[in-house]
């Protein structure tokens, strides 16, 4: 009797279901801990934003351009380095630990370079700030801020490197803990720092003739977090050990320049964007420029989470493509996105829902939340979207596909959401919220365009960067 080759359709969906509840498992099981490491750094700015805000109307939006400015600088040269998280991940995918480590110490040769140019541009930005249009008084707390926040940009820099070998591992707990001494730094120096003794009696203390700081005092207290981070995750790559497996371990700078140039510059559009948008809100007044922090560190918070998903996808696509397993890295793309679009839903209804209650927590100020509320409602409009665009980039970072990323976020920024922004705030007089619309429409074209890039490159062979 003959027997049939067909496959049974049913046993074939049963199988491809399988695989992708597998693959949603182990995703998440990367995610998670990524997720709670980057809420963490995320909470040392929103903590910032809380103490400053309690300040003045001025020393808050001068943390809100300075965080903009630093954040744009720093993570575009950190962006840079990323060129190394594909690579790393498709070594360690077809076994080739000595490899990896290889690519680790040139992404640090180039960490160290990019982190000096990224220094000594934050030390000059603040001279800008006039320019822009800015207010003396926020300029000015932007200077003090920026100044002393600019010697974090080494350790950040490094930290983002040493960060993406461990993801890469699957070795998670010294990049949360690493999180938890930050922020555990940051708050025990920023409240004294930013607040003097009016911060000591908050927390039962006796007056020690501390005058605050303000903004600059939350830059000092950041930098030295950002320094007890790294500390903790060099210690946790050197105790990790070598991984196993050989392979070729010429790492030529201009593969990693290739790679991850075009990852800088999308993150300079993107941050970019979103700190230019500050800006014009400081040239709207204080008041729309606090409203304009406060959002975005309560959105950042939620972002985080999404981004967390993004880095997991990138590195179970990468290692996939290293196993040259075309229909694993195409269901590691799709685990993704179906786990960062449940997140993102859940956290647009919260915002839709106690919105306000959020931002109280950031400020007591009622002009700034004035502002602030509003934009949480447009917040919760651009959630899906954000989320889309992150765990899209990520995917195509891990199939080595860096470019689309980049000609997306200049399109959908720069074409599409600026304009867009300038055209509500000031020619319809919507203020804050005509700025952020636009963005959450550059954010929806960015996300469309990455996730469709996906859904057509993961349906080809694939084939490890070299």
């Amino acid at each position: 009797m003959a027997t049939s080759s067909r496959i049974d359709p049913d046993l074939a969906r049963t199988s491809t279901a399988t695989g992708f509840r597998a693959e949603a498992r182990g995703l998440l099981g990367l995610a998670w801990p990524l997720a709670l490491s980057l809420v963490g750094s995320t909470l040392q700015g929103f903590v910032a934003t809380a103490l400053v805000g309690r300040v003045d109307a001025a020393e808050l939006a001068g943390v809100a351009l300075g965080n903009g400015i630093f954040f744009t600088v720093s993570i575009t040269a950190a962006g840079i380095v990323f060129g190394i998280d594909p690579l790393i991940a498709q070594a360690l995918g077809a076994g080739e630990g000595a490899r990896a480590r290889a690519i680790l110490r040139q992404g640090l040769r180039l960490s160290v370079a990019l982190a000096a140019l990224a220094t000594l541009t934050l030390v000059v930005a603040p001279y800008l700030l006039p320019l822009a249009g800015i207010g003396p008084d926020s300029a000015a707390a932007a200077r003090r801020f920026l100044w002393a926040r600019a010697p974090g940009a080494t350790p950040l820099v490094l930290l983002v490197t040493l960060r993406s070998y461990l993801q890469a591992r699957h070795a998670t707990r010294p990049i949360l803990l690493a999180a938890v001494v930050a922020n555990v730094v940051n708050l025990v120096l920023a409240i004294p720092l930013v607040l003097g003794d009016r911060g000591l009696a908050w927390v039962g203390l006796g007056p020690l003739g501390l005058a605050g700081l303000g903004a600059e005092g939350a830059g000092i207290a950041g930098s030295l977090a950002t320094a007890a981070q790294l500390g903790v995750v060099a210690l946790g790559v050197r105790a990790l050990g070598p991984a196993k497996g050989d392979g070729s371990l010429d790492v030529p700078l201009r593969l990693l320049l290739r790679l991850g140039l075009p990852i800088g510059l999308t993150v300079l559009a993107e941050i970019g964007a979103f700190t230019i948008a500050g800006v014009l809100a400081g040239r709207i007044g204080p008041a729309a420029a606090g409203g304009h922090q406060v959002a975005i560190s309560v959105a950042s918070l939620t972002f985080t989470v999404s981004m967390a998903i993004g880095d997991a996808t990138s590195v179970r696509v990468g290692m996939a493509v290293g196993r040259g397993d075309a229909s694993q890295a195409r269901r590691a793309g799709l685990a993704g996105l179906a786990l960062v679009m449940g997140w993102m839903s859940f956290t647009a209804l919260a915002f839709l829902t106690v919105g306000p209650a959020i931002a109280r927590l950031a400020t007591d100020r009622e002009d700034v939340l004035a502002v602030a509320v509003p934009l949480m409602t447009v917040a919760a409009a651009f959630q899906l979207s954000d989320g889309a665009q992150v765990v899209g980039a990520g995917a195509l970072r891990g199939l080595g596909d860096t470019k689309p990323a980049q000609w997306a976020n200049l399109v959908g920024y720069y074409v599409v959401g600026l304009p867009l922004a300038f055209y509500l705030a000031f020619e319809r007089g919507l203020g804050a919220r005509g700025l952020w619309w636009g963005l959450s429409a550059g954010l929806t074209v960015v996300a469309v365009t990455l996730v469709g890039r996906f859904l057509r490159m993961s349906k080809r062979p694939v084939a490890r960067v070299e």
